[in-house]
């Protein structure tokens, strides 16, 4: 089983996750396009166990159907690096962007369609969903 590793733009928080990624997906909820200062985020699902490595601050959202995502992210250049669902111990959600890999799979899902900017164009045979599907 490979192994990928992740960071944020400083080098100082890291994770490692194992295997390939259960899916990958884009997010276009108007939280998530604050968090990343862009017009979606783009998130890879992996199964644990996985190794953090340095430190992280936390920040808790509760999500529109109650769910608490705890977002980590470095103190020092303030990237979001991953996060993981509260009462969900058996996965995590990694940026694509932080593995700085041009040749990472496209997503298969995408979520929030309903705001997403009319010129993101998505890859052809995405699954879309108005709002999330959970």
């Amino acid at each position: 089983m490979s192994s990928q590793t992740a960071s944020c733009s400083c080098g100082q928080l890291r994770i490692e996750v194992e295997g390939e990624p259960q899916g990958i997906g884009v997010c276009h909820c108007f939280a998530c396009q604050r968090r990343t200062g862009s017009v979606f985020a783009a998130l890879a699902s992996y199964a644990t166990p996985f190794k953090v490595s340095g430190v992280a601050t936390e920040y808790v959202r509760i999500g529109d159907q109650g769910a608490k995502f705890i977002f980590r992210f470095c103190p020092v250049c303030g990237t979001t690096v991953f996060h993981t669902e509260e009462g969900d111990d058996e996965s995590v959600s990694v940026a694509v962007g932080a593995f700085s890999d041009s040749g990472f799979p496209p997503p298969q899902v995408s979520v929030y369609d309903s705001r997403r900017h009319p010129w993101v164009c998505l890859p052809p045979g995405i699954k879309t969903f108005e709002k999330d599907p959970v």
